[in-house]
This record gives structure tokens, C-alpha cells and sequence, in this order.
């Protein structure tokens, strides 16, 4: 399969209780990695004027998976550092991988932190086409009203330490299972680290299309 092949699902955010998915392009499932990392490692990158922190999925308990078929919600913390605001109004994921969920749009004023997981997540992945153990990452679009899609990889962290008392997606309660494998001691690997933001491939004619919202 080529990469211009592969399909992009956008969760757009919508003012009712729908959130509609749009089609666009970017990166397959075979771009999903597993890798070690360290639980106090997130995703913090700026692009467009849109400072992204602490950037991560919230995946199971030590020891545990999160099934086929449940949720992982999307943490992160926003800083719109232009002279604008803005708003993030999407959320652009792989449907091989699973299929995005917005809730409702995030506004961003000028030049204030927003947190988003906290204390309500409203942002994830719902329907897992395969089981996360942590460690895994994503990659996703963000898409902001004014400041376009941002494209990302972000890491699956294990719900430990400090993300213990973090609250998982609602779905992902049912989704989990306990592995035989897994073992309960963190890991101290060095990371990967995060990778840098960059724009959807050009060359793919099929281009992210901005989400739907719905008529007043």
C-alpha cells in the first residue's frame, strides 16, 4: 500500500452531540511504533504559533492492556502565541488505527495555557483497532481553525506514576485487560523522543478538508 493510498479520519468538533468525520490524507497504521520510553517523557513541540506541551496519550495500568474495540484520550496543554485567537476544532487519526473523537471545540485565547484531558477528557480515540500496552506512539493531525492542520506523533504513556490518578476515556473501562506478559516495573529505556511537527505531505492529492460545524 502506498502513502497516498492511506486516509486520514477527522473528528471535527461540533456544537451538537454528534462530531462528524471528514476524510483527508497522511500517515498508515504501519507508522504506529513501539519503542521504550520513560513515563515522565511527553510530546512538546511549536508550530504556527501554537505551542504544544506534555503532549500524550493515556494508555492502561502497569500491567494491563487497553483492548480492541476501547479508547485512549488524548492529554495536552495549548499555548496560542499569536496575536489571534484561535480554536482547535479537530482531530485527524488513521481509521486503521481507530476512529477520533471531539466533543467540542477548544478555544484558545491569546497568549493563555489550556489544558485539555483536565479534568473531563474530551479528546481521544475511540474503537482501537488493536490492543495498546503503552509505550506505542500515534500519529495524528490536529486541526485549529486559524492555524491549520498541525501534524504529530504522539507517545502512549502508561497510566502510572504520575499519570496514575489521570481519568481514562469512558470506553477504554471495558476495553482493558490484564497481560500475561507485561511486567508491572517501569521502564527507564532512553525514548526516541518526540518527533517534529510537520505539514501533510503536498504531493497527496487528497488534502485534510476542514471540519464541519453544524448550522445555527
Amino acid at each position: 500500500m502506498t502513502r497516498n493510498s492511506r486516509h486520514w479520519a477527522i473528528a471535527a468538533a461540533a456544537f451538537l452531540a454528534a462530531a462528524p468525520v471528514l476524510a483527508g490524507c497522511g500517515a498508515g497504521s504501519d507508522a504506529i511504533t513501539s519503542m521504550p520510553y520513560t513515563p515522565t517523557e511527553a510530546l512538546s513541540v511549536q508550530v504556527k504559533g501554537i505551542a504544544v506541551s506534555q503532549a500524550f496519550f493515556l494508555g492502561p495500568d502497569s500491567g494491563s492492556k487497553l483492548a480492541e474495540g476501547g479508547a485512549t484520550p488524548l492529554y495536552l496543554s495549548l499555548l496560542n502565541t499569536t496575536k489571534e485567537a484561535d480554536q482547535l476544532m479537530g482531530l485527524g487519526v488513521d481509521p486503521a488505527f481507530g476512529t477520533a473523537k471531539v466533543v467540542s471545540p477548544v478555544n484558545l485565547p491569546v497568549q493563555q495555557r489550556v489544558n485539555v484531558g483536565k479534568p473531563t477528557p474530551t479528546i481521544m480515540i475511540e474503537g482501537l483497532k488493536k490492543p495498546l500496552s503503552g509505550g506505542e506512539s500515534i500519529p495524528v493531525q490536529l486541526q485549529f481553525a486559524r492555524a491549520g492542520v498541525i501534524t504529530l506523533t504522539v507517545p502512549v504513556i502508561t497510566r502510572s506514576r504520575e499519570f496514575a490518578d489521570l481519568p481514562q476515556a469512558p470506553a477504554s473501562t471495558a476495553g482493558a485487560s490484564p497481560s500475561a506478559s507485561a511486567s508491572p516495573s517501569p521502564s527507564t529505556s532512553p525514548s526516541a523522543g518526540a518527533t517534529d511537527a510537520a505539514p501533510a505531505d503536498p504531493s497527496d492529492p487528497a488534502e485534510p478538508t476542514a471540519p464541519a460545524t453544524s448550522a445555527p
